[in-house]
């Protein structure tokens, strides 16, 4: 896996490299002073995340390049979506460190987490459904986590390493926009910058909406995935057509001056899978932290969704099926 940023200049020797910070070419680049800081060779808690992950079958996440194009929402009810199965254990881990938004969505605002000797207890919104926030840390609503990257990519280690799962069959992970400090830290932690030698991802959700200003930055984080070597599952278009809930007649919101997310995939040669409908139904739902797969089944975007949730899970499943088929053993068996 490279360990360049996005954002480096040519020539850059890579944050794992001794000459970090200090080579002829990291003379202005911004990451300097963090690539300065950061410790060379493999991180050792690599290794102990992947201990500690060895329970969880597999492990999502969801990315978009763009803020606003309701990743959050996507992410909590694909984490509804698979909790709905009473024999699947589902975990949500939030990395959006500066935005918070899933413990409201999911119902779990104002709680707290508690420590024990395994390591942080997450918070169960139901009982096959888990998540850890860095919401649940601070001490009101209001607060603003004010942090530089190194701070930012220390909770997240702290979350693989010391959150106690238990036996998952799902974590869902949701990221903030962008491809910067928190997505190279994630991914870094868990493949450990190569095959075999992490926890491992399964692969990544894009969730994206249908304009070309979406676009441009989802591209970007498709770009992202391959340089690091993580799987794009498909991608997700939130935000299609608006489908009106009384007469179900639909109207172009946003419309797709160049083709949309499905265009965009195929000149990329990525797998689209799905569009949802913007419905004002699910914004409320998120707001008042229920399921709008419970709260309003008959809306399109419910069965569109759950469409897009089983393709997720065939790749999941088949994913898995490759590494037993591999390995000779499951995840499962190496806790």
């Amino acid at each position: 896996m490279s360990t360049v940023p996005e954002n480096a200049p040519e020539h850059c020797p890579g944050t794992n490299s001794e000459a970090a910070g200090k080579a002829e070419a990291c003379a202005g680049c911004p990451n300097q002073s963090i690539c300065s800081a950061l410790p060379k060779g493999p991180d050792p808690a690599i290794e102990e995340i992947k201990h500690k992950l060895s329970n969880v079958k597999h492990k999502v996440l969801v990315l978009s390049g763009k803020g606003g194009v309701g990743k959050s929402t996507f992410t909590a009810h694909l984490a509804h979506a698979l909790a709905e199965d009473p024999e699947k254990q589902v975990g949500v881990l939030d990395v959006d460190i500066c935005g918070p938004s899933l413990p409201r969505m999911l119902g779990t605002e104002g709680e707290t987490v508690h420590q024990s000797g395994s390591g942080w207890s997450p918070v169960y919104v139901r009982d096959n459904l888990a998540m850890m926030s860095v919401g649940f840390l601070l001490g009101s609503l209001s607060d603003a986590v004010i942090w530089r990257g190194a701070k930012k990519s220390g909770l997240i280690k702290q979350f693989l390493r010391d959150v106690d799962w238990e036996g998952l069959d799902y974590l869902v992970v949701d990221t903030p926009p962008g491809t910067s400090d928190e997505h190279l830290s994630l991914v870094q932690l868990l493949t450990g910058g190569g095959a075999g030698q992490g926890a491992g991802i399964d692969g990544a959700v894009i969730v994206t909406t249908p304009q070309q200003v979406a676009l441009i930055d989802v591209r970007k984080e498709i770009n992202f995935c391959r340089k690091t070597g993580v799987a794009v599952i498909g991608v997700v278009e939130n935000m299609g057509e608006f489908v009106c809930p009384a007469c179900r007649k639909p109207s172009v919101i946003f419309p797709r001056t160049t083709g949309g997310a499905a265009k965009m995939c195929e000149e990329l040669g990525e797998t689209f899978i799905g569009t949802l409908p913007l419905d004002p139904r699910i914004a409320r739902s998120c707001d008042e932290g229920k399921s709008f797969l419970e709260e309003v089944p008959d809306s399109p975007a419910v069965k569109a969704f759950r469409s897009i949730v089983k393709k997720v899970v065939s790749f999941c499943e088949t994913n898995g099926q490759m590494r037993e088929d591999e390995t000779g053993e499951t995840m499962m068996d190496t806790a």
